[in-house]
């Protein structure tokens, strides 16, 4: 009987973790101030009331990775994905302490953040190899998109053959140029937003439940 009971407990335990709803770890990546913490905050409130970072002008505001769990995304045709979204400090190939001092930041401080953005960069990188279902990759629709950085970061995406949605922010300020992000980067889907002023987003929920579903 004793045996009976354990198969039949191994058989539960497998059923329900089988048919559990599948949760991915989508990555928010980009340069700094591209809107990545804006945009995280964004698909957390609008899906579970809260937020996931501080937003500021000051570039590299997000020093250290963040995390909200269990964000559940359901598309106008009823299908649904269930995720956690990891806002990552903005990536870049050089960080130095002076691009902090005109924001009227003491040279102690800009010092420190320069450090600690260079840890989350670090971080940021550590968690695109080890633990990244998918990525959202975000840019600033009035900056050239054909920077080192850009080009590397999706060359790393790809080599980890991740799923990956790209983002071309700030639609609403008059030089913004989205184009540009599709003629760079033709190879992946790219949805055109303002985050700050809500526009599009809900066309962007509905590509990620289709692309990370």
């Amino acid at each position: 009987m004793n045996i009976l009971v354990q198969t039949r407990n191994r058989l539960s335990k497998f059923l329900l973790a089988f048919f559990k709803k599948k949760r991915s770890r989508i990555g928010i990546y980009g340069p700094p101030n591209a809107g990545k913490t804006t945009l995280a905050n964004r698909i957390a409130s609008d899906w579970t009331g809260e937020t996931v970072g501080q937003v500021s002008e000051v570039p590299h505001e997000t020093r250290r990775a963040s995390r909200k769990t269990d964000i559940t995304l359901t598309g106008a045709n009823g299908s649904s994905i269930t995720i956690d979204i990891v806002d990552t400090p903005g990536v870049t190939t050089k960080i130095d302490y002076k691009d902090f001092l005109e924001y009227g930041i003491t040279k102690e401080d800009a010092i420190t953040r320069a450090r600690e953005a260079t840890e989350g960069v670090a971080e940021a990188m550590h968690w695109l190899r080890e633990d990244i279902d998918g990525v959202i990759y975000m840019l600033d629709s009035t900056e050239d998109p054909f920077l080192q950085v850009n080009i590397m970061m999706i060359g790393i995406i790809e080599s980890r053959k991740l799923p990956v949605l790209i983002v071309a922010n700030k639609i609403d300020l008059p030089d913004a140029a989205p184009q540009r992000i599709r003629n760079a980067f033709p190879q992946h889907p790219v949805i055109q937003i303002s985050c700050k002023e809500g526009k599009n987003v809900e066309d962007l929920y509905e590509k990620m439940v289709d692309h990370f579903g």
